[in-house]
């Protein structure tokens, strides 16, 4: 295990959060799936207590550790895409698997966990500051998933 790892909390499924980021994302994977050793409160032995995986690179654990805790949007992962299609491949996957939309590039997936699907013509128009990053802020604001276009229109001015 990683020095650092990001703990994930899910009520049950931990293992199909982490098998869909594999499946969804480059540079993820699951790496292992523990079992409860015996009865536990909101389990049996047996059943899968943590799933070790990586998303984009990033070490986690998902725990199954019940209803208790739910995502916020004060976690999220920021997944930088390239361009439109990557854009929409990774917004299409997380909404179309029972997720939903949000504003200004956010969306949660299925689980409750929030994802900003955000392309690097933004960043970087943001990171020139001015006008060029107001132009682009508030074009984003309007969107739901990210319009590259849109974001490069309003840079162009």
């Amino acid at each position: 295990m990683a020095k650092n790892t990001l703990c994930l909390w899910y009520d049950h499924d931990a293992e199909a959060a982490a098998q869909f980021y594999a499946a969804t994302f480059p540079q993820s994977g699951v790496t292992a799936v523990h079992r409860a050793p015996t009865d536990y409160p909101n389990g049996k032995a047996g059943d899968v207590l943590t799933v070790e995986f990586t998303v984009v690179g990033i070490p986690c654990i998902g725990l199954n550790g019940g209803p208790i805790f739910k995502h916020s949007e004060a976690f999220s992962f920021q997944i930088a895409t390239d361009d439109q299609a990557e854009t929409d491949r990774y917004w299409n996957a997380i909404v179309g698997n029972g997720g939903q939309e949000s504003q200004c590039g956010w969306c949660k997936d299925k689980w409750g966990l929030s994802w900003q699907i955000t392309p690097r013509v933004l960043t970087d128009a943001m990171a020139k500051g001015g006008e060029t990053a107001r132009r682009a802020f508030t074009a984003m604001m309007g969107m739901r998933k990210i319009d590259v276009a849109a974001i490069e229109a309003a840079v162009r001015g």
